[in-house]
C-alpha cells in the first residue's frame, strides 16, 4: 500500500489533490468574506436583513448543484477529465475577477452572481474529482487517496472561512485571485484522465437527465444505501454547524466559542478521514462506516445533553472563560468524537461510491450523489425546524438528530462486506 507522502509525491495524485484543495479554500473564503462585507458594511445594524441575506447565499451557492449535477455528470463520464479540470480552473479565474470588482465596490447583485458562478463551478468539478481517482490510483491507493481529499476539503473550508472573516475585502479579493491562478497551474499537471466506456449522448434536459441520474444510481440497491449515507452525514453536519450560534448563545458564550466549534469540528473530521484510510488497509470496504455511525448517533445525543448545560450569569463568556468551566471540556470532546466518527463514516463511503457502479457511468453516479446530498440537505434544514416550533429547543433538536441517526447505523449493516 503506498504510502501518504508518496502519494503526495506522486503526478497521479498531487496536482487533483492541491487542485481540490485550492477550490474548496475560494470556495469558502469567499462567501465567508462576502457575507461578513455584508453584515458589518452593507447592512449593518440590521440583523434580521442580515439573516436573509446569509440564507440567500446558501440557496444560491446549492442552486446550481440541482440545476448543473446532472450535465457535469453526463460531461465528465464523455470527455478527458483533466481537460474538464483546467476548464473550470480558467472560468474560476474569470469568476474571481469579478468577484474581486463585487467585493471592493460592495454591489449586492454582483456578489450573488459570482456567488452563483462559484456554485456552478463547484458543480462541474464535483464528478471530475472523484470519478477520476479510480483511473490514476490502484486499489489499494484508494481508499487512503480519498481519505486525504476528504480531510484536505474539510481543512480547505474552514481555513477559507476563517480567512474570509479576517482578511479586509481588497485583501480577500487579492487572495481570491491568487489562489484561482494557483489553481489552474496545478489543473494543468493532472495526468489525462479520458472517458473508460460509450456513455449516452448528453441530455441537455436538465429535468430528465437529473431524474436519469437519480434513477441510474438507484437502480443498484448498494449505491443507493451508499447515497442514502452520504446525504446523511452531510445533512446532519450541515444542521451541526448551522446551530453552533444558536447553541453558544444559549449557553451565554460569544461568537468566537462558536468559531472555535467550527474548527474543532472541521479538524476531527480530517482526522477521521485520515484514520479510515488506515482502518481499511487498503481495501475498499464500508466496514468502519458500522462503528462509526453508532458512534455519530450516540454522541449527538451527548450534544443534546451539553445544549442543556446551564448558561453563565452575567456577560457573554469569551473562549477562556467558557473552557474554564468544568463541563465545556466534556462538550468539546464529544464535538471532536462526533467529527472524527464522520471522517471514519464518510471515507469507506465515498471509496465505495468510485467503485460500485460501472466505470462509464463512475461519473453520473457521483452526480447523483451531489444531487441527492443537496436535496437532503435542504429536507433535512426545513425538518429542524420542527423540533424548534415545538418549543424542544437545541436539546429536543439534537435528540431528534441522535436517535435518527440509528437508521443510518441500520442502512451501514448492509455495507459491511
Amino acid at each position: 500500500m503506498t504510502s501518504r507522502r508518496a502519494l503526495l509525491a506522486s503526478r497521479r495524485f498531487w496536482p487533483l489533490f492541491a487542485t481540490q484543495f485550492l477550490g474548496a479554500f475560494n470556495d469558502n473564503l469567499f462567501r465567508s468574506a462576502m457575507l461578513f462585507l455584508i453584515a458589518f458594511r452593507v447592512l449593518k445594524g440590521d440583523p434580521q436583513a442580515n439573516a436573509l441575506a446569509a440564507t440567500a447565499a446558501g440557496g444560491v451557492f446549492i442552486l446550481p448543484f440541482f440545476l448543473f449535477s446532472s450535465l457535469s455528470g453526463q460531461l465528465a463520464d464523455r470527455i478527458d477529465k483533466a481537460r474538464i479540470a483546467r476548464w473550470v480552473k480558467l472560468a474560476e479565474v474569470a469568476i474571481m475577477a469579478v468577484g474581486l470588482v463585487g467585493l471592493a465596490a460592495a454591489l449586492l447583485p454582483l456578489l450573488y452572481l459570482v456567488l452563483f458562478a462559484m456554485g456552478a463551478h463547484s458543480t462541474l468539478f464535483g464528478p471530475v474529482k472523484y470519478a477520476i481517482l479510480p483511473q490514476h490510483l490502484s486499489a489499494d491507493e484508494l481508499a487512503t487517496g480519498t481519505g486525504m481529499v476528504e480531510a484536505a476539503t474539510f481543512l480547505a473550508i474552514l481555513l477559507g472561512q476563517i480567512g474570509g472573516g479576517l482578511l479586509p475585502a481588497g485583501a480577500a479579493g487579492a487572495v481570491l485571485m491568487g489562489v484561482a491562478l494557483a489553481g489552474v497551474i496545478a489543473s494543468r499537471f493532472i495526468p489525462p484522465a479520458p472517458s473508460e466506456g460509450a456513455p449516452p449522448p448528453v441530455d441537455w434536459n436538465i429535468a430528465r437527465g437529473t431524474i436519469a441520474i437519480l434513477r441510474h444510481a438507484g437502480s443498484s440497491p448498494a449505491m443507493l444505501r451508499t447515497i442514502v449515507g452520504i446525504s446523511w452525514f452531510f445533512s446532519l453536519g450541515a444542521v451541526l454547524t448551522q446551530q453552533f450560534v444558536p447553541l453558544v448563545a444559549g449557553l451565554n458564550a460569544r461568537p468566537q466559542v462558536a468559531a472555535f466549534f467550527l474548527a474543532l469540528f472541521s479538524v476531527g473530521v480530517a482526522i477521521g478521514s485520515l484514520l479510515a484510510g488506515r482502518l481499511m488497509h487498503g481495501r475498499v470496504t464500508g466496514r468502519p462506516a458500522l462503528p462509526a455511525a453508532f458512534a455519530i448517533a450516540l454522541l449527538t445525543l451527548g450534544l443534546a445533553l451539553g445544549a442543556t448545560m446551564p448558561a453563565a450569569i452575567g456577560p457573554p463568556t469569551g473562549l477562556a472563560a467558557f473552557l474554564a468551566r468544568p463541563w465545556a471540556w466534556a462538550l468539546c470532546l464529544d464535538l471532536v468524537a462526533l467529527a472524527i466518527a464522520g471522517g471514519v463514516y464518510i471515507v469507506p463511503l465515498y471509496a465505495l461510491l468510485q467503485t460500485l457502479g460501472e466505470p462509464a457511468a463512475r461519473a453520473r453516479d457521483v452526480a447523483a450523489n451531489n444531487v441527492a446530498n443537496a436535496l437532503a440537505m435542504v429536507a433535512i434544514s426545513l425538518l429542524s425546524a420542527v423540533p424548534i416550533a415545538l418549543g424542544w429547543g437545541l436539546p429536543g433538536l439534537f435528540a431528534a438528530l441522535g436517535l435518527l441517526g440509528f437508521a443510518a447505523v441500520w442502512e451501514a449493516r448492509d455495507l459491511v462486506d
